[in-house]
């Protein structure tokens, strides 16, 4: 148990911040004003843990990230040691807080500013595990906060119910590796599973498959798992990336010593694909503090730690030319197989759910665990189940089906937290393995564990083009479905006959609407077309097919926009070279950039510069702040491109004209 668990109760002395939408209040407490509980007043929602953390605090791996926690929350009401010199211990907000990215900054600079306890309605899946992982105490009961302000001690159960076993261990722990030192030494170990020979959804067969059931002898799989069971994995690929390698390195030579070494290092990967071009935008501001020299120093750690563990490191061009490609897109392209279990330290981890592979987003701790383990805790996932038919219109793309299901009530809730959203159906079964990955891809968005799709001929034909050298027919034992009759939490049916051209209006990548129905004009300043969402090889020709149009009929970009398309490997940016595109996308007025996660991660060209400018992207991602002060719509890569042209948010109908419409 916990040192700080006395008679079975925790105390948490300290002030409680309650996160009200009234920022005003807000900073009244950070002031030294202590404000009654009101459960009456709004509190904020979604709060992001690019807002706890945003991206440059992230190059601080240590507690001095405790000096930034929550700078970037929305309206700049929070600075620099404001949460630190608060006295703090309990922090509140409301609905699905740490939405977002796998970062496990996020909650370690709360941790590090002194917080103890993070009370919401609902928690992040990874947000809670990272929590967990480090020892920092979750919870949703809002009963609590009277009896804090009263300065009872609360009973630890408090903080684990409702808990698996395995999560309750680590709670009780303090945090992870203090569980899997118990673990190794044999003191604790998962309950065994009792569960009988059942149908099973994709995502049950595939952890069956790798449920280690003999840690020492290294055996795995059991005939069957259900929705709660609490396990260990054998996982395949392990990846990271340069924001969290070296967080992750000091974790386990914290644990483990400085001499440790990975376990299978051949299944390890690492990426310098996120901070590749971060000095053509950073800030003068930024510049001054040193961040340019954190963020470089970021790429040395890694670097070092791949040479001395024997990592294959994909790393940035020697010629400049960009990194050879974002984690996402190179697994997708080079290393994971169906079947496999996935796990890297960002949450677009489920990108490779589309090759039919449980692939989920992990934080540092976690990481760092798995490279000596090579496990992986797992809560078996409840699965929610899209079965998507019918023609879509050829302007509907795999981004709109998206947006519309992430509107959808039971997303937008928070229902999907924690759940595994697996996309079937002829809908499905006719995209591509580029348009597949948007699903997959984007799944993290409604709050889920990750996105998956039954592999088929179109995986295999995929990974024959991408891996000439792989024996694609010995796969097909690896291609599984899920059982006629496996159970799902919900069904949902989406229609391609209904479904329109979409765009989510900014902050929060849920709020999808129908383009049409806006009411009037969205006139734009930059229109960005790339990152692993919207920088794969389909995206290339569906910006193509715009801009063809657009130069056929003497028109280029609109003057006043900026239209950046990015590249999201080396393999996709040649793919463009030999379809002729680099010189389309010039002749229409667009900027190409060589391969990295760039503006999606406010780290490279076609970041917003002030709050005036209005930005449509084909990311992921429109949380505040993200990609830079300005407004962020999300929209398709034929939105993004027909926009650029017509200077507003536009359908491609506007270019080519709807006899001419089609979708690569």
């Amino acid at each position: 148990m916990r040192a700080d668990v006395v008679d079975g109760k925790i105390a948490f002395p300290g002030r409680i911040l309650f996160l009200y939408e009234d920022l005003d209040k807000v900073r009244a407490q950070l002031d030294g004003i202590d404000l009654p509980w009101d459960p009456t007043l709004p509190r904020i929602d979604n709060i992001s843990t690019d807002e706890i953390t945003p991206g440059w605090v992230c190059f601080y791996f240590d507690e001095t990230l405790g000096q930034y926690s929550l700078v970037g929350l929305r309206g700049g009401k929070i600075g620099h040691m404001d949460l630190a010199n608060g006295g703090f211990s309990v922090i509140v907000s409301g609905k699905s807080k740490g939405c977002g990215s796998s970062r496990e900054t996020a909650p370690f600079s709360e941790q590090a500013a002194g917080i103890r306890l993070v009370i919401a309605e609902n928690i992040e899946k990874i947000y809670g595990n990272n929590c967990q992982n480090i020892g920092l105490l979750t919870s949703t009961d809002f009963s609590l906060i009277p009896r804090l302000l009263r300065g009872e001690a609360i009973e630890f159960e408090a903080f684990t119910a409702g808990m698996d076993p395995v999560a309750t261990d680590i709670v009780q722990s303090g945090g992870l590796f203090a569980y899997n030192q118990r673990r190794l030494a044999g003191d604790v170990a998962p309950p065994p599973l009792e569960t009988a020979n059942r149908p099973m959804n994709l995502v049950e067969k595939i952890i069956a498959r790798h449920v280690i059931t003999d840690a020492a002898k290294g055996t795995v799989g059991v005939p069957a798992v259900q929705s709660g069971d609490a396990v260990f994995v054998r996982t395949g690929i392990r990846f990271s990336h340069d924001y969290t390698t070296a967080m992750a390195q000091a974790s386990f030579k914290a644990a483990l010593g400085q001499d440790a070494k990975v376990t299978d290092p051949e299944s390890i990967y690492a990426f310098r694909d996120h901070l590749t071009f971060l000095g053509d935008v950073m800030s003068d501001q930024h510049r001054s503090q040193g961040l340019l020299e954190e963020a470089t120093n970021l790429a040395t750690i890694q670097r070092q730690f791949c040479a001395d563990q024997g990592i294959r490191l994909y790393d940035e061009k020697a010629d400049g030319t960009g990194s050879e490609a974002i984690c996402h897109n190179a697994v997708l392209e080079d290393l994971a197989l169906p079947g496999d279990i996935v796990v890297g330290t960002d949450s677009h981890t489920c990108t490779a759910g589309a090759l039919g592979c449980f692939a989920f987003g992990v934080g540092s701790t976690d990481m760092a665990n798995t490279w000596y383990t090579k496990d992986i805790r797992v809560k078996v996932p409840d699965t929610v189940r899209f079965e998507i038919t019918g023609d879509r219109d050829p302007n509907v793309t795999a981004k709109d089906i998206m947006l519309h299901i992430m509107a959808l009530p039971y997303i937008r809730n928070g229902k999907a937290i924690g759940q595994v959203l697996e996309f079937g159906g002829e809908g499905v079964e006719q995209l591509s393995m580029d348009e597949r990955a948007t699903l997959t891809n984007m799944a993290v968005e409604a709050g889920a564990t990750t996105g998956v799709i039954a592999a088929d001929d179109e995986v295999l034909r995929y990974l024959a083009k991408m891996r000439p050298k792989l024996d694609t027919e010995a796969l097909r034992p690896l291609l599984l479905k899920p059982d006629p009759d496996a159970e799902y939490v919900e069904i949902f049916k989406v229609d391609l006959n209904d479904l329109a051209m979409m765009v989510a209006t900014p902050g929060d990548p849920r709020n999808g609407v129908p383009l049409e129905s806006l009411d009037t004009p969205v006139a734009i300043n930059i229109a960005y077309g790339g990152s692993c969402t919207g920088g794969k090889m389909a995206d290339m020709d569906m910006y193509a097919s715009v801009l063809s149009a657009a130069v056929d009929k003497g028109l280029k970009v609109a003057d006043g926009v900026d239209l950046y398309i990015q590249f999201g490997s080396q393999k996709i940016k040649q793919y463009a070279v030999e379809q002729g595109y680099l010189e389309l996308f010039a002749q229409a007025g667009a900027r190409t950039i060589d391969p990295s996660c760039g503006a999606c991660i406010k780290a490279g060209p076609g970041v917003s510069r002030d709050a005036g400018q209005v930005t449509v992207s084909a990311i992921n991602r429109n949380f505040p702040g993200r990609s830079g002060p300005g407004d962020v719509y999300l929209a398709s890569p034929l939105v993004v491109a027909a926009s650029a042209i017509v200077g507003r948010l536009a359908s491609p109908s506007e270019i080519w004209g709807q006899a001419d419409a089609q979708v690569a």
